[in-house]
């Protein structure tokens, strides 16, 4: 068997690695258009920032090492520009030397990835106009960086890689200002989890401006400034391009392989496209949602090695049990999940699954609770908190989706999350889970468990809250504000100490509204509970309390 494999960084290589162990006896061929091959898009930022150190920490496998390592063949520096399906060819050019040559195949895998978008504006030419999806691209940067000549920089896009990119720009002293057309950074995040972030970069001195729009990049040679929608330019040595990616597709012009609405490649659960000989995977196809079932782009490293591991598996006829795809039953690709998870200056943030919006849309009834839970034992040096969303459907109690804020590892809180909404997992399940525990890295009670409690709670009628957004759109509007931290902590509110709570809350009756707030949502839900014992059935708690809400509180 021949198998062509167009593109060959993660999702392209993993293909040829694990076919060429399915199937040693398998002709395998990598063309790509890089020189490099298998290096890590993801660690880009950190090389800007200096935490990596060397370009070559960045290169996973060398052509030669790879070819060595697998038995497949690699050629880089050549182009794919044209597909004849019709004869099983792929028509492709030597980009040094315009050489045309053609490739012929039995499977042909398209693994082309996706480049960054670089909008129709003046000026993204000048001198210091800077992407990062390559090496290169992050080698250019840090070379200026270093020179001393990028006091200032820009960068366009408030999504992953656009904050990491800051980050580590801001970590190596330059001022840093970031901007997004939508109206929130990180757009998989719900709007109040995205503000939460908003104010804490702003706090440390990085500058975010949400719904602005590029216009155009001036200077006289090189960046000096960046117009945008707002009447003011921003003055700027960079400019750093982060505004998303678009799929490597237009070879595929007249090729008849049916493409998305976004050039994406529209593939079955086999990952194949509409020619039974041609599959497609990685930054360049279109998938599903795990949980919806509908059509979800998931442009991750991740999601392109187990993309390539599973394509593998049905194109070298499995593993036991498993055989080709043009002989009966397959491996199929249950989904992503949009999982992510991104580093800030003193704040991790992840997610897994549907936010609430998404929920909604897809046709559950979602309930969600805010949790600000101790990301270890709080005695413990180091330790912190993190400020969690969990969404669950109301009706069957499944979990739906998790995003998670903190300076602590996030990533296991998200990916419990991962695991248990793959699972179909409901609340009920997840509550007496036997979670590791020591000091150093949890809590007896795991923040994990603690949040399914509090939404087991909410759901049964034993917590009676309002979420931030709730409150925010003015639900709380003639409530009586009581602060119930360990101290008084909010201006103009009444500090009621729930443990000198006796019969009565002393000039309050008990059909008055009551809004509790405490620091994290506690001692606010073990007020409620007392105040309930003594009658008073109107009152509310709001999540997250001051820690995600802040102090400033108005009297509704």
């Amino acid at each position: 068997m021949k198998v062509l494999i167009i593109g060959g960084v993660a999702a392209g290589t993993k293909v040829a690695a694990k076919l060429k162990r399915e199937d040693p006896a398998a002709e395998v061929r990598i063309i790509t258009k890089s020189e490099d091959i298998s290096y890590a898009g993801c660690g880009l930022p950190y090389y800007v920032g200096d935490v990596i150190h060397e370009r070559g920490q960045l290169i996973v496998n060398s052509p030669e090492k790879f070819a060595r390592l697998t038995g497949a063949s690699v050629e880089t520096g050549v182009e794919a520009v044209a597909l004849d399906r019709a004869a099983k060819k792929v028509k492709a050019v030597v980009c040094k030397s315009g050489e045309e040559r053609e490739y012929a195949y039995d499977k042909l895998v398209i693994a082309t990835g996706a480049s960054p978008i670089v909008p129709p504006v003046p000026g993204t030419d000048l001198e210091n106009v800077f992407c990062m999806r390559t090496p290169e691209d992050a080698v250019r940067l840090r070379a200026a960086v270093e020179s001393g000549e990028v006091k200032r920089a820009v960068v366009a896009g408030a999504g992953f890689i656009g904050l990491e990119v800051a980050e580590n720009l801001h970590t190596r002293g330059v001022k840093t200002t970031v901007f997004d057309m939508a109206p929130q950074v990180l757009t998989p995040l719900d709007p109040e989890m995205a503000e939460y972030v908003e104010n804490h970069l702003d706090d440390l001195g990085i500058s975010v401006f949400t719904s602005t729009r590029l216009e155009a990049i001036e200077g006289e040679g090189k960046v000096e400034r960046v117009a945008t929608n707002r009447k003011k330019p921003f003055k700027a040595d960079a400019v750093v391009l982060a505004l998303g990616i678009r799929a490597n597709t237009a070879f595929l012009d007249g090729s008849g392989i049916e493409l998305m609405p976004n050039k994406t490649i529209k593939v079955d659960k086999k990952l194949c496209t509409n020619d039974p000989d041609i599959f497609a995977l990685g930054d360049c196809a279109m998938v599903t949602n795990r949980v919806t079932g509908n059509a979800a782009w998931s442009p991750m490293g991740s999601s392109a090695n187990i993309e390539g591991r599973m394509l593998a598996q049905n194109l070298g006829g499995g593993q036991k049990g498993t055989q080709n795809p043009s002989g009966g039953e397959a491996r199929t690709y249950p989904g992503a999940l949009g999982t992510g998870v991104c580093k800030l200056p003193g704040l991790n943030c992840g997610r897994t699954g549907l936010g609430e919006a998404a929920a909604r849309e897809a046709g559950f009834e979602p309930v969600s609770v805010i949790t600000v839970v101790d990301d270890k034992a709080h005695y413990y040096p180091g330790a912190s908190s993190f400020i969690v969303k969990m969404i669950a459907d109301r009706a069957s109690r499944k979990l739906l989706g998790l995003q998670c804020l903190g300076a602590g590892a996030v990533d296991k809180m998200v990916d419990i999350a991962v695991t248990a909404i793959s699972l179909n997992a409901e609340l009920s399940q997840l509550e007496y889970l036997d979670f590791a525990y020591a000091p150093p890295f949890s809590t007896a009670i795991h923040p994990f468990a603690h949040t399914v409690n509090i939404l087991l709670n909410k759901l049964e009628g034993n917590l009676d809250s309002f979420t931030p957004v709730e409150y925010q759109e003015g639900m709380a509007e003639g409530y009586i504000i009581l602060d119930n931290g360990l101290a008084p902590a909010i201006e103009g509110a009444e500090f009621v100490d729930y443990t000198a709570l006796k019969d009565e809350l002393p000039g309050h009756d008990r059909e008055e509204k009551l809004l509790l707030v405490c620091t994290k949502g506690k001692r606010a839900y073990l007020t409620q509970n007392r105040l309930r014992a003594m009658g008073y059935q109107n009152t509310k708690v709001l999540e997250g309390g001051t820690y995600f809400n802040g102090t400033d509180f108005d009297e509704e």
